[in-house]
């Protein structure tokens, strides 16, 4: 696809997911695989004021467009690329629930089947890294695997998907799981959950579920 229309999809996509109050100012930052690299948010520039010239790109080696700064969380986006090549977007944010089951440093389990929207029967909780480090990259890399979307401890969370739109469609699922999750823990600690058998009978059937998009 031509770079101008991605630059645009990943500037609409950040301003639609501030408007479904999955992110505050400019913390998230959004990208998508392009050529040998990536396409991802400039550091600092609130969302209302970028233009698809702002977006940047950034190589497989980590090297970027002179005159531009990616996002401080540029190295956890190439580990996403890298680590799935069946996905091409990948969204991150601080959403309020999710971030508070972060904090926890808690899965999100299989309370509800749309779990499955994962790929997997929970939501996992990668450990703690500082923002911007290789460190945290690397562990974004196995959470990645096991799930298309996680949540980081103390941070917020990851989704990621075939593109832009479909990513988005999962942050926001992700984001009604980690508050129902609080829901029901601030009813009882145990949260009840679906069998690991059951839950595979739902991943089977969500092979022909889910976003219908292009």
């Amino acid at each position: 696809m031509n770079r101008k229309i991605l630059s645009q999809e990943i500037i609409d996509t950040c301003l639609e997911m501030n408007e479904l109050g999955l992110n505050q100012g400019t913390s998230g930052n959004v990208s998508v695989r392009y050529s040998d690299g990536m396409l991802i948010t400039p550091s600092g520039v609130p969302y209302k004021k970028l233009i698809p010239e702002m977006i940047v790109f950034v190589d497989q080696s980590g090297c970027f467009e002179d005159g531009k700064v990616p996002s401080s969380e540029w190295h956890f986006h190439l580990a996403c690329f890298k680590a799935r090549p069946d996905l091409n977007a990948v969204v991150h944010n601080h959403a309020v629930n999710a971030t508070a089951v972060s904090i926890l440093n808690h899965n999100i389990p299989s309370l509800h089947y749309m779990a499955a929207v994962t790929g997997t029967d929970h939501v996992p909780c990668i450990p703690y890294s500082t923002f911007g480090t290789e460190a945290l990259a690397e562990s974004v890399t196995a959470g990645i695997q096991e799930s298309k979307a996680i949540i980081m401890q103390h941070h917020g969370m990851i989704a990621m998907e075939v593109n832009l739109e479909k990513a988005l469609w999962l942050a926001n699922e992700v984001e009604v799981l980690a508050k129902l999750y609080l829901k029901v823990r601030s009813i009882q600690e145990k949260v009840p959950v679906l069998s690991a058998e059951e839950m595979q009978t739902v991943l089977g059937k969500f092979k022909f579920y889910g976003l219908k998009s292009e």
